[in-house]
């Protein structure tokens, strides 16, 4: 018997899903969530061989919830509305077994449980497409400029971490607000974020 916990916050998906679910002869629900920290919470009590997880739910998302659970047996599938390759990135470094998109067919559901089951990953054909299509323009030293700039670091502070002058961190962001098209600097990091280019 596949035994799964479902985490979603929408409750009337939760319970089609889940009852769902236990119409196939091999599977049984042990436990829904409506946040990733209850999928957390009964992943642990429960120890199930699946944990179905939507993303962006109340207190804790799904992505947040499958980063604390890498480390255990129980496999993660992300099941959500969101093809998008910065949540695909951060699911894959959170080592999901599944990344499914909620408009895809109900049997093909319990069908990628099976082949989860069985040791391999599924992933949404359209995440793989976009995965592909969206290279990071930045350089390595672009990169750390922006994370150091998402933490709320000044010029000057990035500047001396970095061990450049004051003008060539200037020179970095200008590029980088370039390239991200971006007109500021906030924006620049959350487009980096949604993209998958920051941790």
């Amino acid at each position: 018997m596949i035994r799964i916990v479902i985490a979603e916050d929408q409750g009337m998906l939760l319970g089609a899903l889940g009852s769902l679910l236990n119409l196939e002869e091999d599977m049984e629900v042990v436990g829904k969530a409506k946040n990733g920290e209850e999928a957390v919470n009964l992943v642990k009590q429960n120890s199930p061989d699946i944990c179905i997880m939507d993303i962006e739910m109340p207190v804790k998302s799904g992505l947040d919830a499958a980063e604390e659970l890498k480390e255990d047996p129980c496999k993660v599938i992300v099941l959500t509305t969101f093809a998008r390759t910065g949540y695909f990135e951060r699911a894959r470094n959170a080592g999901v077994s599944g990344y499914l998109l909620k408009d895809g067919p109900s049997d093909e559901l319990a069908d990628s449980i099976r082949t989860i089951m069985k040791g391999r990953k599924i992933y949404a054909p359209e995440l793989i497409d976009m995965a592909y299509d969206s290279d990071n323009p930045l350089t390595d030293r672009e990169t750390e400029v922006i994370g150091l700039i998402a933490e709320g670091k000044t010029t000057k502070e990035i500047a001396g971490e970095l061990f450049l002058t004051n003008g060539t961190v200037r020179n970095y962001i200008s590029v980088i607000l370039d390239k991200l098209q971006a007109g500021n600097r906030i924006e620049a990091v959350s487009k980096a974020k949604e993209n998958g280019w920051l941790e």
